[in-house]
């Protein structure tokens, strides 16, 4: 069944309320711990994080004015606190709240990412245990190759995805840093071990050295796990959309009761998430460059970045999030027309088996060059020919029989043998 996204989870937190409501917690968090350490009164975090509050509308009223999004917010925040205001946001500067609040909302963004990725390798894993011996033929260049198992193919998906699951756990780690340097990033008006405590407690860890920023190559490395992500969905649905051709048809996409195709062919039943999700990819991976541009900044620090990064963080969270659900999607509901697979594989008399014939010919003393040549010709025979038939041709041609008996020929046609080793990658993955 098809399943209409939604988006409640990872869209809330890239709402405005979701970022003041982070940036609060930031502050509150350098409130708390400066408190523990002497550097404001007792009780004062209690009274502000009893009173602090914000309104949206307020906010936008005095950005209008001061053109100045934190100063902004800071202001509103005062105007509910009152006069204990004059602690918040001391020592700090805009940057240190700001991209410590990203980097919250990385995590938490991220870790809701992970756990649709993790479904997705549950399924895949899932459908390759399940299509283990359904056989089909492997192809290169789009030509028949020789015999492989659907299950095979799921297993290079499956190892894919894992290959991605570490990128991706790596580019969070490295983004899980905050930091609370002050301006220049010289703590000079608030000390070092504020930002190792206030990090701490925020499950962040504090960056070794920031300027007024946290280096944006941090940021770039999780648009580029982002997008190899997106590159793989984009190859299986490619594959899927290959398989499912007319001509072809061994996979199909689901078709939901009352789906429609096309407005004028009823017959019609498309590829479509996988379509969809071959031009999500190429959206996703857009993100990339500019992130990566972003890491260049002047100075110590300018806000050439930021209007990028408004756009470009929830863009990419939120689609790579309807991606991984949509490709579940799709592998859940897959069809798989095995008696077509089966079918395929033996076109033109089993053309496919021609290596197991010419190594054949080799182990009866043929040279290399003479069986390429004898195996070559039978098999471009049937090519050739509407209803071709490469075993037929084999054993009607004198200079293969005169090597081979028909038993042997036949043998070479066995499935089976190519198939031999599939169990051994099957228990590479424990499976």
């Amino acid at each position: 069944m098809i399943e209409r996204y939604t988006l409640p989870e990872m869209a809330a937190l890239w709402t405005r309320h979701a970022v003041f409501e982070t940036w609060l917690s930031v502050e509150l968090a350098v409130l708390e711990v400066q408190e523990r350490m002497g550097l404001v009164p007792v009780g004062i975090t209690a009274d502000v994080r009893a009173k602090a509050a914000f309104d949206i509308a307020r906010i936008d009223e005095i950005e209008a004015e001061v053109r100045h999004d934190v100063i902004a917010f800071l202001t509103n925040v005062a105007e509910h606190v009152g006069e204990n205001s004059r602690f918040v946001h001391m020592g700090m500067t805009s940057s240190d709240l700001i991209d410590t609040a990203l980097a919250l909302q990385i995590q938490k963004s991220g870790q809701l990412i992970r756990e649709k990725l993790s479904t997705l390798i549950d399924t895949v894993r899932r459908k390759a245990v399940e299509h283990r011996d359904t056989v089909m033929v492997g192809r290169s260049h789009g030509i028949h190759g020789e015999p492989i198992t659907f299950g095979l193919k799921l297993l290079n998906w499956l190892d894919e995805l894992e290959r991605q699951q570490k990128r991706l756990d790596d580019a969070l780690e490295e983004n899980r840093v905050g930091q609370i340097s002050g301006a220049m990033g010289s703590y000079s008006n608030i000390d070092p071990a504020v930002e190792e405590q206030v990090c701490a407690l925020l499950g962040l860890k504090a960056a070794r050295t920031s300027t007024q920023v946290i280096s944006r190559d941090i940021h770039a490395q999780f648009f580029m796990a982002l997008g190899s992500l997106a590159t793989t969905i984009e190859k299986f649905a490619v594959e899927i959309r290959a398989l499912q051709k007319t001509d072809i048809l061994e996979v199909e996409e689901g078709f939901a009761k009352g789906q429609k195709g096309s407005s004028a062919m009823p017959h019609k039943r498309n590829p479509v998430s996988s379509e969809n999700l071959t031009g999500l990819a190429r959206l996703l991976r857009s993100y990339i460059t500019p992130a990566l541009e972003n890491v260049v900044l002047w100075h110590e620090r300018d806000i050439s970045h930021s209007s990028v990064e408004r756009v470009v963080f929830p863009d990419a969270f939120i689609l790579a999030h309807y991606m991984l659900n949509r490709f579940n999607n799709v592998m859940n509901d897959l069809i798989v027309h095995k008696d077509n697979m089966r079918s395929n594989m033996n076109r033109f008399g089993g053309i496919i088996f021609s290596q197991r014939v010419l190594l054949t010919l080799i182990d009866k003393g043929l040279s290399r060059e003479d069986a390429y040549r004898l195996v070559q010709k039978n098999a471009h025979t049937a090519w050739n020919v509407a209803g071709g038939d490469f075993k037929a041709n084999l054993l009607a041609d004198a200079e293969v029989t005169a090597r081979l008996t028909p038993q042997t020929v036949e043998a070479c046609f066995d499935v089976a043998d190519y198939l031999r080793n599939v169990p051994a990658v099957y228990a590479r993955f424990g499976l």
